[in-house]
């Protein structure tokens, strides 16, 4: 089926609804509001969040759901307190309305004010900026996107697969912002997810195994779901045919596997599994509101406390991790934060050494930093903007290895880890337990078939100390996940992790079908 043909490139614009509001002058009522009564930094935020997931179950169309949030929030600055208040009606009179609640909030809450809120300089801006995608997956229709779910459903289930559950996720984020320093900015984010879930069943015996497509979630439009025979806009981001194809053969190679030896193995980890290691052991660790105690409600705190910034050991030397917001694809890109703070990239991890934290205005000023790196975020209008996580990555070695086989190469006794599966974390983000969707076993340099029951168990400083290989740009991806969580009442968050192939050497392997046993 020629995919490609079905849609067109058509020029970005903003979503129809969003540009139909009266922004400017609900910012304006807002704003002379808030000025009026006396608050000393007042900023605003309209977003609309339409949301579409469509499924099928064994090649057939199983749901259909399509909607769209939206919301305006105001928040103030009143004698070094906030004060926030929220709708969903977007009109002068109601932001008017909503700058008085605020304000008379952050009055009522000035007794019990501890630190004042001081707010990191940043400059002024203007301007309207889109993400990076080619097709808006909203000009697609549902029959052409359930055509390419059901198309490739059966051609698994002709291969032997017995289930097929399959879905694509589609988000279109519109933002405006504007405060009361002059910043008045708007932004169209699209992001997208597509996954095929195979089962396989033993009809003999009943066994069965599970194996999911590992493409990960991406800043990017429907051209992502065409994949590698899409020529749209010069770009291949996702080879769909060639990993549909093997799905079937690696499924029932899993249903044959034995079970694995428990004991300490080197691990070469693809960045379909590493990614999620990194969001919970640096990602989560490195949130400044959970280094210093402030955030505990939604997965505890950090033991990446602030006094171990600049001496800390949080890996082998060969660690370095940046923060960033500006990396084109990523689920975190963005042009400005929801506090107006341009897109920046920094170092969290450098050598090994932990270096950098993410930061919100408040944040960087209360403890020091001359600016913030534009990590606030609010997942709606009705909600308070939070400290929450940018594209959080690995880098790679410029002369490290150009494929995962040439890692592999090097490891006499070993597993090779592809795909995420399920995990858990203590709530100081240090002791861990990853699975993953398949583990390869290596002996003498080479792949030797599948063992299953796998999980790997580390510390974090351990198992980012054990690391002793770090593969090339070439075998960098972008994982991540649509939906981080955070806060209290919760917030959920587009996050991206960029990573390398990465070996690591004497890490603790546990036979989870053993240990249910237990």
């Amino acid at each position: 089926m020629a995919l490609s043909a079905l849609v067109t490139v058509t020029p970005k614009i903003l979503d129809p609804f969003f540009a139909r509001l009266p922004l400017d002058a609900v910012a304006d009522a807002a704003l002379a509001c808030a000025a009026s009564l006396g608050a000393s930094h007042a900023d605003l935020r309209v977003i609309r969040t339409r949301t579409a997931v469509l499924s099928a179950r064994d090649a057939r169309k199983e749901s259909s759901v399509d909607d769209a949030e939206l919301g305006l929030g105001v928040r103030v600055v009143v004698d070094g307190c906030w004060g926030f208040a929220a709708s969903d009606t977007i009109t002068p009179a109601s932001a008017s309305a909503l700058a008085a609640q605020a304000v008379a909030l952050a009055r009522a809450s000035r007794p019990l004010a501890t630190t004042p809120v001081i707010l990191s300089p940043e400059p002024v801006y203007t301007g309207t900026w889109f993400s990076d995608y080619e097709i808006d997956p909203f000009d697609v229709s549902e029959a052409e996107r359930l055509a390419v779910l059901t198309d490739r459903s059966a051609s698994l289930m002709s291969a032997g697969v017995t289930h097929v559950d399959a879905w694509i996720r589609q988000v279109r984020e519109c933002v405006f912002y504007a405060d009361s320093a002059g910043t008045r900015v708007t932004q169209q984010r699209v992001r997208l997810e597509s996954q095929w879930d195979a089962t396989v069943v033993d009809g003999s015996t009943g066994a069965f195994e599970s194996m999911s497509t590992t493409a990960p979630p991406v800043g990017r439009g429907w051209e992502y779901v065409l994949g590698a025979g899409a020529t749209i806009g010069g770009a291949r981001p996702w080879d769909w045919e060639n990993e549909l194809s093997q799905l079937p053969v690696l499924l029932q190679e899993k249903l044959q596997a034995p079970s694995v030896e428990p004991g300490r193995y080197t691990l070469v980890i693809d960045p379909t599994n590493l990614w999620l290691t990194i969001h919970e052991s640096i990602g989560h660790a490195t949130e400044f509101d959970r280094a210093l105690g402030y955030e505990a409600n939604y997965a505890g705190t950090s033991f990446a406390t602030p006094e171990k910034l600049n001496t800390f050991r949080y890996g082998s030397p060969l660690m370095n991790v940046t923060g960033d917001r500006n990396t084109p694809h990523g689920l975190s890109t963005v042009a400005w934060d929801h506090e107006g703070v341009a897109a920046q990239r920094w170092d969290i991890v450098r050598d090994g050494v932990l270096v950098g934290y993410q930061l919100d205005r408040a944040m960087a000023a209360e403890f020091g930093h001359p600016r913030s790196n534009g990590c606030a975020f609010a997942d709606a209008g009705e909600h308070v903007p939070i400290q929450r996580m940018p594209n959080v990555s690995l880098q790679p070695d410029p002369q490290g290895a150009s494929c995962a086989a040439e890692l592999i190469a090097g490891v006499e006794d070993g597993l090779y880890v592809v795909g995420d599966k399920s995990w858990s974390i203590d709530m100081q983000r240090y002791n861990f337990q990853f699975t993953g969707q398949r583990f390869m076993r290596i002996r003498n340099g080479r792949l030797d078939g599948q063992v299953k029951d796998v999980a790997y168990q580390s510390k974090t400083p351990d198992f980012w100390g054990s690391m002793v290989a770090v593969g090339g740009p070439d075998t960098y991806l972008f994982g991540g996940a649509l939906n981080c969580g955070k806060g209290q009442p919760g917030q959920t968050a587009p996050v991206s992790h960029g990573c390398p192939v990465a070996v690591f050497e004497n890490v603790n392997i546990l036979n989870t079908a053993a240990e249910a046993t237990r």
